[in-house]
């Protein structure tokens, strides 16, 4: 098999991890419990994955020379999800929220979010594939890696879109949608394998990713971690999700 295909396979398998992650969601029986569990797993991955994967890659490809691309996109990226915020039903204030309201602030939490994960998926897929034509070795040690910190993720999208009261066609349709981001990252590598796309260009685009992920972390995933019920779930969540973000680092 060519390694072109490889790269694309390993970027298709990349997304499983999404799959399973929603999988092992809609199996729970404790739906409350379930729900506070995978927001303190996604606080704890996502905070994660700022510090150990998109900090170190934003300077890796920016440097000193480039912090004013990175200031930003920043914003940008916080601006588009806050712009966004309001054009999606249904949004309340946390402290005041019905059960329904509640419900759907919970898809509320799982459209954003997979707005920000695909785009975020798509350069990953590409750094996956680029990889793969380096070293298979390498790339598939990499998408493992970065599949363990899928798992969690996939688990939170399908918690929040369910239990927001969504179509299970809807619900599939956002989740299918996340897993193959990062193909589609691996398609755009193929496409732009013989071009050299420029370091300040791939800074910049995960510097929107970190503007979209701290809009998360602070407007959407902490009103809803603080006022948990579940107390020692969401706990075991955000040990979990730095456990599983530190051993994918190490892998």
């Amino acid at each position: 098999m060519r390694v072109e295909w490889i790269g694309l396979l390993i970027t298709f398998l990349l997304g499983i991890f999404v799959l399973i992650g929603a999988m092992v969601a809609f199996l729970a029986n404790k739906k409350g419990q379930i729900i506070d569990f995978s927001l303190g797993l996604a606080f704890s991955v996502i905070i994660m994955l700022i510090v150990l994967d998109l900090i170190p890659e934003i300077i890796e490809h920016l440097g000193l020379r480039y912090i004013w691309l990175f200031l930003i996109f920043v914003v940008l990226g916080y601006g588009v999800l806050r712009g966004l915020d309001h054009f999606i039903p249904d949004h309340h204030e946390h402290d005041r929220m019905t059960k329904a309201e509640s419900n759907s602030n919970l898809a509320h939490i799982g459209i954003i979010s997979s707005i920000a994960l695909i785009i975020h998926n798509i350069i990953e897929g590409m750094a996956v594939y680029s990889t793969v034509l380096s070293n298979v070795s390498t790339g598939l040690i990499l998408a493992i890696g970065i599949g363990f910190h899928n798992l969690p993720l996939g688990m939170v999208i399908a918690t929040t879109f369910y239990q927001g009261g969504q179509k299970s066609s809807k619900v599939w349709l956002s989740i299918g949608a996340v897993s193959l981001s990062t193909l589609v990252g691996g398609c755009f590598g193929l496409l732009f394998s013989n071009q050299v796309i420029p370091e300040w260009v791939l800074g910049s685009l995960l510097s929107l990713t970190l503007g979209m992920l701290l809009f998360i972390l602070f407007s959407e995933l902490w009103p809803r971690i603080r006022k948990s019920k579940f107390q020692s779930e969401r706990n075991f969540g955000i040990l979990l999700g730095i456990l599983i973000m530190v051993l994918s680092l190490i892998i």
